[in-house]
């Protein structure tokens, strides 16, 4: 493994630039402060390394929150998009353009496989416009006095108005209140609440299969079958958020398909496009039907430029079979930290894991201090790191990053730490 940095092919203006930005005063920031300052400017990525500004090596960890899990700059993906350049960017909407079709066409049929069912789609530029499409098409479906959409308390949808309405985070609620009304929260794996929250007035029921932001929380498998069976006794369409799950990331190609269920809507975005920003929402046929011409729409729905990366990324996971990749990978990791010092636990499927600490552990600081060593995971809760790697990570990456958790974690250790728990 090399620790040296690619071949810088920028001018020294440019790296010149970079560099000062990264040294600037927050006030300096030509960014909105929605995320806070940033801490490092990234220059060059290849499959699991990023080096910054200042040529320091990282092993990448995070995958830019699941979105890059075929590394970064796939030369599959970089390869398509560059072609497409010469091609054709983008026509409107009033016009098809064949890449779109195709991609469209491949995430159908991997859906047909998942779900048995055959459905039809609208592209995205994100998860939260994914989502956003999937309450309007349900709200459409219900019908007037049927748009109520219930989800659980601890989940994330996204950061729009309706989405952000439909997350469980009451605390991210109040700084944009009064929400949007129409959305209903009840307790995360409590099937009597959710049997008591889904009346006559709920149009559907939107539910992530692990709960990524809430601190990795996979749904067990009653838990989502029991949602599939009170949606069809009332007639509620069930909705899959798989905007971080999907595509490979659990072991399967989307995280439903391990409680094998059939969803009447499911919405897709991040590693779709592995960094291009592309998503989708996809519906079975009879309920994609209730959209008429007009109902929805985005400028950039379906460019051909997004799309060719969607079909390259199909293309490169079929051929690596990167669910299967993703579940040796991530059972690989698990069994690794399940014997470090400090490790309480870990959560989740496949490459999308909750690292538990023990009490007395701070994730943030921990997170701060891997970042310091050269590795990029998050701090999720306050006692919870996530590790979202690529799932072309090698064995020697996760063994580094094993290393640097342990030694890590070896600084912070309580006199008696608990005994660390299976692997959930």
């Amino acid at each position: 493994m090399t620790t040296d940095r690619p071949s810088d092919t920028t001018g020294g203006a440019a790296a010149a630039g970079a560099h000062a930005f990264h040294h600037a005063p927050a006030a300096n920031c030509p960014f909105m402060p929605v995320f806070g300052p940033p801490a490092i400017m990234f220059e060059r990525g290849r499959g699991t390394e990023l080096w910054d500004a200042d040529g320091k090596r990282y092993l990448d960890f995070l995958s830019g929150i699941a979105v890059v899990s075929l590394g970064h700059a796939n030369p599959t993906v970089a390869e398509a998009v560059g072609d497409q350049l010469d091609r054709l960017l983008h026509v409107s909407n009033f016009f098809a353009n064949p890449v779109a079709t195709e991609a469209a066409v491949r995430i159908d049929d991997l859906l047909l496989a998942a779900t048995g069912q055959r459905g039809q789609l609208f592209f995205t530029n994100s998860g939260a416009e994914s989502n956003e499409c999937a309450i309007k098409l349900a709200r459409k479906f219900g019908g007037r006095g049927r748009h109520t959409v219930v989800s659980a308390l601890g989940s994330f949808h996204g950061r729009t108005l309706a989405t952000l309405a439909a997350t469980g985070q009451p605390a991210k609620h109040e700084p944009f209140a009064p929400m949007p009304d129409g959305f209903r929260h009840v307790p995360w794996a409590d099937l009597d609440a959710m049997r008591a929250a889904v009346d006559g007035s709920v149009a559907a029921v939107l539910i992530e299969t692990v709960q990524g932001e809430g601190g990795v929380h996979p749904a067990s498998t009653d838990y989502l079958q029991g949602i599939r069976e009170i949606c069809d006794e009332v007639g509620a369409l069930m909705m899959v958020d798989e905007i971080q799950t999907g595509f490979a990331r659990t072991g399967r190609w989307f995280g439903f398909e391990h409680a094998g269920i059939s969803p009447d809507v499911v919405t897709l975005a991040k590693a779709m496009g592995n960094g291009m920003p592309v998503g989708a929402c996809w519906a079975r046929l009879d309920v994609a039907s209730a959209f008429e011409p007009g109902d929805h729409g985005s400028t950039y729905s379906g460019t051909a430029i997004a799309t060719a990366a969607v079909n390259a990324v199909i293309d490169e996971m079929q051929r690596i079979d990167a669910p299967a990749v993703a579940e040796r990978r991530g059972q690989r990791i698990g069994e690794a930290l399940r014997s470090v010092p400090g490790v309480a636990g870990i959560r989740g499927r496949g490459l999308m894991l909750g690292v538990e600490l023990v009490p007395g552990i701070d994730a943030k600081e921990v997170y701060l201090d891997l970042l310091d060593r050269g590795l990029i995971v998050n701090a999720v809760t306050p006692t919870t790191i996530r590790l979202l790697p690529p799932i072309t990570v090698t064995d020697d990456e996760i063994d580094e990053a094993v290393a640097l958790i342990a030694a890590c974690l070896a600084d912070r250790l309580p006199d008696d730490p608990p005994v660390q728990q299976e692997l959930l």
